[in-house]
Order: structure tokens, then sequence, then C-alpha cells
């Protein structure tokens, strides 16, 4: 339903999640888009952000085969086969609907050197702060790169990798649990920045 609603067509979906402010937005876009051309067995469809609006992503479209999709992130991820997700709570949510992902970060330079010294955290994403180890792949600052990421997202089309990652997800969905999930996250996450 989700594909015909869309208009997509019968090619698996690489789901891209560039974030919702506009500065994050064209940044993230510009290298997920960079490595769409050497997936050619798949559709790269993009999260659009509504307050952002539809003219905001033409100059993107102008040089992508991507299709926008607006209002409907979660299905988007439920039908893709893969994700390239912008580090926030979306790398949660997209763990907890069973997508693999590659969590991309590139913020201001010199915000995240003094980040770096002020909080000694191994993990930016959600998933990998609360299961404390690496679940899934983050390309941070200049890791995130044409290079790293189609590397990356070519691992994840590997069905060992795959079943690696579905087995850690389900791990972190019990320690989540059901109620009361939203302050256990909020615990774990308190007890690593200690």
């Amino acid at each position: 339903m989700f594909i015909a609603k869309n208009e997509l067509d019968k090619k698996p979906i690489i789901a891209l999640l560039p974030g919702s402010r506009k500065q994050e937005v064209a940044s993230m876009l510009k290298v997920m888009l960079s490595v769409e051309n050497q997936f050619s067995d798949y559709q790269f469809v993009i999260a659009g952000v509504e307050s952002l609006g539809e003219d905001f992503y033409k100059p993107f479209k102008d040089k992508s085969e991507a299709k926008v999709i607006f209002g409907q992130t979660h299905s988007l991820v439920a039908n893709s086969y893969a994700a390239l997700v912008t580090s926030g709570t979306a790398t949660l949510e997209t763990a907890i609907i069973g997508t693999p992902q590659v969590v991309c970060y590139r913020g201001n330079s010199i915000s995240v050197e003094i980040a770096k010294r002020i909080v000694d955290i191994k993990y930016i994403s959600l998933v990998n702060l609360i299961m404390d180890k690496e679940v899934v792949c983050e390309l941070i600052q200049s890791d995130l790169n044409s290079n790293r990421l189609n590397r990356e997202l070519k691992l994840l089309l590997d069905e060992n990798v795959r079943k690696r990652i579905a087995e850690d997800y389900k791990l972190l969905i019990e320690k989540l649990g059901n109620k009361g999930a939203s302050e256990r996250a909020a615990i774990e996450i308190l007890k690593l920045s200690d």
C-alpha cells in the first residue's frame, strides 16, 4: 500500500533521513545522495520535512532519482531495506522498526571538538549508547564521506550483517521493554554520561 500510494517502483528502498533543520538537511542530503549511483538496484527515498517545503528539495531532486515523501517517515522506514539516518531520535526509531541503518553526523567542527572535551562518550547514536556497543555503524565528521558511506551501505546489504543487526535490535527492544521504555532509555543514557 505504501509503495502504490507514493508511486514508487518495485526496487527495494534505501531511506534517507537527513534530519530536520535546513542546514543539516542540505549537508546530509548532499553526502547521502552521493552514493545513489552505486546502488542502481535500489531506489533512494527521502523523508522530507514538511516545514521546509517541496521547493527546498528541488535542487537535490534535479541531480538525483530520489523521491521525497512527506509525513510518512515511519512507514518509509518500515518499508525500506536499509536507511541512512542523521544522528538523533530517528536512529532509535529506525532500530525499533527493525531497519538496518548507517548513522550519519557532521556538525560544526569547533562545537564537536568542544563536546568531545566536555563529554566522554564512545558513541553518538541512541542505539549504540543504550546497548553500550556498536550495533550500527556511525560515520562522524570526516568519516562521513562518499567512500565510507558506500562501503558501509554495501555491508548493510549482506545477509549475515543484517542478521546480526536484527539480533541486536531485538536485544535493544528487550532492554527498553514496553511500559516505561522512555524512562529506561533516559536512565541508560544518563548512566553512560557519568
